[in-house]
């Protein structure tokens, strides 16, 4: 009894201690890097990204319990190594965005849960379903999106964003001129619209979410992409605009009005959308509330926490 204890214990840590050393590994060995520098890093890094992105598909569509438990549990431990290394890129590269950083360090751990849960279903020979539809959601969605990243299709993307962004400031306020992604009024420079102003980010999460439902059928799925794909296009649209109005004539407002107003506004619009979504693919809210309740499954992590971090019943 004593040995499965000191078992459990070394396995709780295992998962713990291992992320712990990719988030510090990352924040020393991978600093941010000018553009030239960060592209040939990026390179070497698509070597365990799509790795980890094609075992977690691997994994999602066999048979054999056995196999694909252990395929997933190498792809979201990759997948976690992949975004321990982007910390310092998502916080200097984007103005000190904070928010950013603290969900990939958040992430890194919630990616080694998943591939505990994972190994848990192995030791237990359990078959959760939810975990093969997040591993689906996770290979579907990340190579939509890398690959558009990595691609020339996402300069594209970039300047029309840049364009109809413009376009709609001019209608209104006029004096706006657009070069490639940058945004002008009156002959000062205004914004720069990146990659992360595409909302690529948020559709392909949409995509990812619905197409490996595979009790759903194609007519739900379309429809379920339709309200979702099309709103966040135009929103996100708006979301460009009103930024750019408001830091056309305070350069200082741009913190409040990306980080705060305009990410606040997108993750309430991302909430509104998940529960119109809910109503047509009734299944999405399974899948959520199944890896919501992991935790009751009460493996060694769960147990290590409530032994050293629970509460202490009154004698």
């Amino acid at each position: 009894m004593q040995k499965s204890k000191y078992n459990e214990n070394s396995v709780a840590l295992i998962f713990i201690i291992i992320p712990t050393i990719f988030v510090i590994s990352g924040l020393i060995f991978f600093p941010y890097e000018p553009v030239e520098t960060e592209k040939i890093t990026n390179i070497i890094l698509a070597i365990p990204l799509f790795s980890s992105l094609t075992l977690l598909a691997i994994g999602c569509f066999l048979k054999k319990k056995t196999v694909k438990n252990k395929l997933k549990i190498i792809g979201w431990i990759l997948f976690a190594l992949y975004w321990s290394t982007k910390t310092n890129s998502l916080y200097f590269g984007v103005d000190g965005d904070f928010v950013n950083a603290f969900l990939c360090i958040v992430g890194v751990y919630v990616l080694f849960y998943i591939a505990y849960h994972e190994w848990l279903s192995l030791k237990r020979n359990e078959n959760i379903e939810c975990l093969n539809w997040v591993a689906g959601a996770a290979s579907i969605a990340g190579f939509i999106y890398f690959i558009i990243e990595i691609a020339p299709l996402a300069p594209w993307l970039i300047d029309i964003a840049a364009a109809q962004c413009g376009g709609i400031l001019n209608l209104f306020i006029g004096n706006v001129e657009v070069d490639g992604p940058n945004i002008f009024y009156k002959g000062s420079f205004v914004v720069n619209i990146i990659f992360a102003c595409t909302a690529i980010q948020s559709m392909v999460l949409f995509v990812g979410l619905i197409l490996p439902l595979y009790k759903v059928d194609i007519k739900r799925k379309f429809y379920g992409l339709v309200v979702t794909l099309v709103p966040i296009y135009f929103l996100n649209l708006i979301r460009n605009v009103i930024v750019a109005y408001l830091v056309k004539d305070d350069p200082g407002l741009f913190f409040m009005a990306h980080n705060v107003i305009g990410k606040g506004g997108s993750l309430i619009a991302l909430v509104i959308l998940l529960f119109i979504v809910i109503r047509i693919v009734p299944e999405i809210f399974d899948e959520i509330v199944c890896l919501i309740d992991l935790h009751k499954r009460n493996g060694p992590i769960e147990k290590f926490f409530k032994k050293y971090f629970g509460r202490k019943r009154a004698s």
